[in-house]
């Protein structure tokens, strides 16, 4: 399987996203179809021994829209993922397009506005001079051809696919009030004879099309708007970059060519260009813009820098690790992309809906004329006639389909500003939903450095080289801690190394079998502690430590305590989940002791320790079987099986690679406010999607029978075709400008 991002051209409301998405599906071998209205593309998964880029090309051409199949890929555009895993560029929307379109639109519209003015103000003031319905037919002609154009060039291609969009709807509207006008301009005794007054509607077409030329401008503005945030991110990364030669010597590299291994240099106010590893210098990078966090963070040799960050202060060099497309940043550009467009479960319905609306309108508007003529045979052509045209104008499926990805692109954007990236629009859906929040203790609640703070070793020579040799062979953060509190230690060989996940390790050290580890390997090893040790362990478990235990074959040598700080800022978030009525739970593999003092810490509704990885996953299905929505916030590797069980799965981390492509959602920095903020953002984009799906549908249900006339036997109101426009066009701009109003409230 393969998914691609591709330019979609011609789409303009949601019966076009409707027709693409089924043209698409229809293609053997594809698998999945996501079409994004908003940013003009389409993602698909498909099998590539079955089908082709080129098949989906044709596929959407035979129903009268192109998807662009060759073009390069924009700056940190999607990628499209092989099965094995590998990754090559893909076709995606560039963003410059957007505001191209935008400048277009505004021409037209601006135009079409020049010549609707004295369109109306002539219509308003009849007879005036001879010959002032052939200029105004002259006037409305010159509209249509050159500004409303699109309409009927769009009309006729989707007509002669059999399909239909918010274009057929514009081009029957004002081809109908065009064609009526001229022949009652030409013929007016026709009607006249059979007692009908013969008016002339050319200030409706040209009304008609400045009206909704300027929605779609202001559209095009506001969608332009809602791009800001990826926008943002493909410009941090610089062009040019400083490359040091092995001579010593300095020359400026294009940032595409940067391989890795390149030295590069960044001076201060200068962004770093890729990943990679300070080596020379020292100095403060701003990661805001990727982690949230506003602090600066120090910057030394062996170091990690990331691409887009601000160098403050120093000279640093650092050498490439990562470029192009692997480097956090364009991965952080990617996921932004693909959450964009993904899709909310409701969406479903709306595209449903959309498929076959453009037909439903256009047999009520045919309806509405019939019954017009049939009940009211005095004025029922022309209230007839009028019907036809309002109905045809004023239904708007162009809101019905920016109701959701508007939305989701605000939210999935304001979250990236704010540090947290959201894997997809379900992920966003279902954080508001979340009845328990499940932590890993170590680096999620606590810092996750913890330090050696005192230990108690009995008299035997040659310890301390004992536990640096064993511990140095761990990749586990307390044996890192363990070899930096005795890293003045030499090292001896170990042979029979063993891990055991969760519990410590074993190791045989000059002939002697070692096992270092926590508490409960210990029980289980079935070694026993002095009464002097035991006081000391217990004394330091009510410290809230964590202990580290050397034994040999038959007795317990060593007791290291280790403390990891709790981060300034867990209790207060935990006491924003509270208020959010969100329940609390920290899993450990710590002891009992150590556990209940950091859930007394940060006030924690639960705890649980002495867990294995598996016990964590298993606590988790627990909650959920008692009807929960459980999220798991862990570091994305450690905690796998916890975070692939629960229903939401938070990483907390500096963006390793590891937990960008795991976790449903990640937050980039470590602060852990980032989650109920998170949280609190889904509820806002939730509400928002439903703000915009209910006066989508409201306006629609509303405005049509309005439009048809229902209203005239009761009171003798009618629509006229210039307020339907008026109130099309709002309708569209209001959905997308409720979408930014959402994005710009704090959380």
């Amino acid at each position: 399987m393969t998914t691609a991002q591709y330019p979609v051209v011609g789409m303009s409301c949601a019966s076009c996203s409707a027709h693409v998405d089924k043209a698409l599906r229809s293609v053997p071998g594809v698998h999945e179809v996501n079409v994004n209205l908003p940013m003009a593309f389409a993602r698909v998964t498909f099998d590539e021994s079955q089908c082709s880029p080129r098949d989906l090309q044709v596929a959407v051409g035979r129903m009268g829209f192109e998807l662009v199949v060759e073009q390069a890929p924009a700056p940190g555009s999607s990628q499209t993922e092989a099965s094995d895993g590998s990754s090559q560029p893909a076709a995606a929307p560039s963003l410059p397009s957007y505001a191209e379109r935008y400048r277009q639109l505004r021409l037209r519209a601006y135009g079409a506005l020049m010549f609707a003015i004295p369109l109306m103000v002539l219509s308003i003031v009849p007879n005036l001079f001879p010959g002032q319905g052939v200029l105004l037919m002259v006037l409305a002609a010159y509209s249509l051809y050159e500004f409303g154009r699109e309409f009927y060039i769009n009309a006729w291609r989707l007509f002669r696919h059999g399909t239909s969009n918010m274009d057929t709807l514009v081009a029957l509207s004002t081809a109908v009030a065009f064609l009526y006008s001229c022949f009652n301009l030409f013929f007016p005794h026709f009607f006249a004879a059979r007692g009908i007054e013969p008016h002339l509607y050319f200030d409706s077409a040209g009304v008609i099309t400045a009206f909704i030329l300027l929605g779609r401008m202001l559209e095009a503005r506001a969608r332009h708007r809602t791009t800001n945030t990826l926008r943002r991110l493909m410009g941090l990364q610089p062009k040019l970059v400083v490359q040091v030669l092995p001579d010593g010597t300095e020359q400026p590299k294009a940032i595409d060519e940067v391989q890795v291994g390149d030295r590069l240099v960044a001076r201060p106010g200068e962004r770093i260009a890729v990943d990679g590893r300070v080596v020379e210098g020292r100095s403060n990078v701003d990661e805001s813009m990727l982690s949230g966090e506003p602090v600066p963070v120090g910057k030394q040799a062996g170091d990690a820098v990331l691409a887009g960050t601000i160098n403050k202060n120093g000279n640093l060099h650092y050498r490439a690790e990562k470029v192009g497309q692997d480097t956090v940043l364009a991965q952080i550009v990617h996921m932004v992309q693909e959450a964009q467009g993904s899709k909310v479960p409701v969406q479903a319905l709306v595209d449903r809906i959309a498929a076959v609306f453009v037909p439903v309108i256009v047999g009520i508007a045919l309806l509405s004329c019939v019954a017009w003529m049939l009940f009211d045979p005095t004025d029922g052509q022309t209230h007839g006639m009028l019907a036809l045209v309002s109905v045809l104008v004023v239904a708007c499926p162009c809101a019905l389909g920016l109701a959701t990805p508007t939305a989701i692109m605000v939210g999935v954007g304001r979250g990236a500003d704010l540090g947290i990236l959201i894997k997809d629009a379900t992920s966003l859906e279902v954080a508001r939903k979340v009845d328990v929040v499940v932590f890993d203790k170590t680096g999620t609640i606590t810092v996750g450095h913890p330090e050696v703070i005192d230990s108690m070793l009995v008299d035997r020579p040659g310890l301390p080289i004992i536990i640096h040799s064993l511990e140095h062979l761990s990749e586990h953060p307390l044996a890192e801690a363990v070899c930096d509190y005795f890293k003045k230690e030499s090292l001896l060989p170990v042979t029979d190394f063993q891990a055991l996940p969760g519990r410590g390790l074993e190791g045989t050290v000059e002939g002697v079998r070692y096992t270092i580890g926590n508490m409960d390997l210990m029980d289980k090893k079935g070694f026993r502690f002095t009464e002097e040790q035991q006081m000391q362990a217990d004394h330091w478990t009510a410290q809230a430590c964590t202990l580290v235990v050397l034994a040999d074959e038959t007795d317990v040598l060593a007791i290291m305590a280790l403390s990891d700080e709790v981060k300034s800022t867990s209790a207060q978030a935990i006491a924003e989940l509270r208020q959010l009525g969100v329940r609390t739970c920290i899993l450990t593999g710590d002891s009992e002791a150590t556990a209940a003092s950091v859930a007394r810490q940060v006030h924690a509704d639960q705890y649980a320790a002495r867990l294995l990885p598996a016990d964590k996953a298993r606590f988790v299905k627990r909650l959920q079987a008692t009807g929960l929505c459980v999220a798991m916030v862990g570091d994305g590797i450690n905690d796998s099986a916890a975070l692939a069980q629960a229903d939401l799965s938070v990483a907390m981390g500096k963006g390793s690679d590891v937990a960008i492509e795991t976790a449903m959602m990640t937050i980039l920095s470590s602060d852990l406010l980032r989650l109920p903020q998170a949280i609190r953002l889904s509820q806002r984009t939730v509400l928002t999607i439903r703000e915009n799906l209910f006066w989508a549908f409201f306006y629609n249900l509303v405005s049509v029978p309005i439009a048809a006339g229902v209203l005239y036997p009761f009171c003798g109101f009618t629509l006229s075709p210039m307020v339907a426009g008026a109130a099309m066009a709002l309708s569209s701009v209001s959905v997308v400008a409720n979408s930014l109003r959402s994005g710009k409230m704090r959380l």
